[in-house]
């Protein structure tokens, strides 16, 4: 008689290990296109670009090429959320909280008036060029306070299709990206300082890290700025979005009302802690140094994943308007927070 051998059970591996497995190849690809990035930038005549700016612009060209296979989706989606998150904790390092009291009251209202201005001028220029309503919240919220976070986040309480979503998201990354390179360009036309180029370029670009690659183009300090003035936006989301949800409440009923989870942008607490230990000078410098180049790569693999994930059929299938709504509202953000700041400061 043969010997009977007892099966061994099958054990299913961590969760986490199956997310990370499933995210390899679109975390891969955004790696891999930071990594050129940062090897471009070397190329002669290249040196002054952000490696941000160049890993968008490699990321929509490979996705020309490649396309957008589905087994690149939950890793491109954890590059733009996760690695985004993780290199802006970081970046908390290199500034210490003495320098976000320095912004200056006059500096944080020019930020918070643009916001405003941006959010609720974008819903009546919506209203008058006839784009649905929820459409039009989306285009708003991405926007006046982060891009594609705010988007997904304020579609828990519009309850738009997945059609508005990933047109609100198109139009942000779209302009938020034009932002990155016009905002730099007229800043140094225009003559500021890297103080008050920092700010206004925080003020008015939608993304975090569209914000720091076009930083980068203004040196250090206006990086430093730039990341607190963009700080002050992510921070008004949750308001923002639970002001939506209250106002969804008051015109539908409280039965009826959708129910929507409030985000919390636990990465800008994040930032802070960082920047408050950099407060107390226990950091040592090459930690400090260390942390700056690990985010720049972070952001450069965000940035890659994100220009990689532009989908420019989804602009055609809704026409023009809200396209037109989109350009307008940027413009109203930037321009609107370049007049409080020479207002304001």
């Amino acid at each position: 008689m043969s010997p009977q051998i007892e099966a061994l059970p099958v054990v299913a591996p961590p969760p986490v290990l199956a997310v990370l497995r499933q995210a390899l190849p679109g975390l891969a690809l955004a790696v891999g296109l930071a990594a050129g990035a940062m090897a471009v930038r070397r190329l002669p005549g290249l040196g002054a670009i952000s490696p941000a700016i160049l890993a968008v612009v490699l990321g929509m060209a490979a996705r020309r090429v490649i396309g957008l296979q589905a087994s690149l989706r939950p890793g491109l989606a954890l590059s733009t959320r996760t690695l985004l998150r993780l290199a802006v904790v970081l970046l908390g390092l290199q500034i210490p909280l003495g320098q976000i009291a320095a912004l200056g009251i006059g500096s944080l209202l020019a930020v918070m008036g643009g916001l405003f201005t941006c959010f609720f001028g974008t819903i009546w220029l919506g209203r008058r060029l006839g784009v649905d309503s929820r459409l039009t919240r989306l285009i708003a919220t991405g926007t006046a306070v982060c891009g594609a976070s705010a988007v997904v986040a304020a579609n828990s309480v519009s309850r738009g299709s997945d059609e508005d979503v990933a047109y609100a998201l198109a139009t942000v990354t779209l302009f938020g990206t034009l932002a990155m390179l016009v905002v730099p360009a007229l800043a140094l036309l225009l003559g500021l300082d890297p103080e008050l180029a920092g700010i206004w370029t925080g003020a008015s670009i939608h993304e975090v890290a569209q914000v720091v690659g076009a930083a980068t183009q203004l040196g250090s300090q206006a990086t430093q700025t730039a990341t607190i003035a963009k700080m002050a936006r992510v921070l008004m989301l949750a308001p923002l979005v639970l002001a939506m949800l209250a106002h969804e409440r008051r015109r539908r009923g409280a039965p009826d009302a959708p129910e929507a989870r409030l985000p919390v942008p636990w990465f800008v607490f994040g930032f802070l802690a960082l920047a408050g230990v950099a407060s107390l000078g226990v950091v040592p410098v090459a930690v400090a140094q260390t942390s700056g180049l690990v985010a720049s790569f972070l952001l450069a693999a965000a940035l890659a994943a994100m220009g990689f994930a532009v989908e420019l059929r989804a602009l055609r299938k809704k026409g023009l308007r809200p396209l037109l709504l989109a350009l307008s509202s940027a413009l109203l953000i930037a321009g609107t927070s370049y007049g409080l700041l020479q207002l304001l400061r």
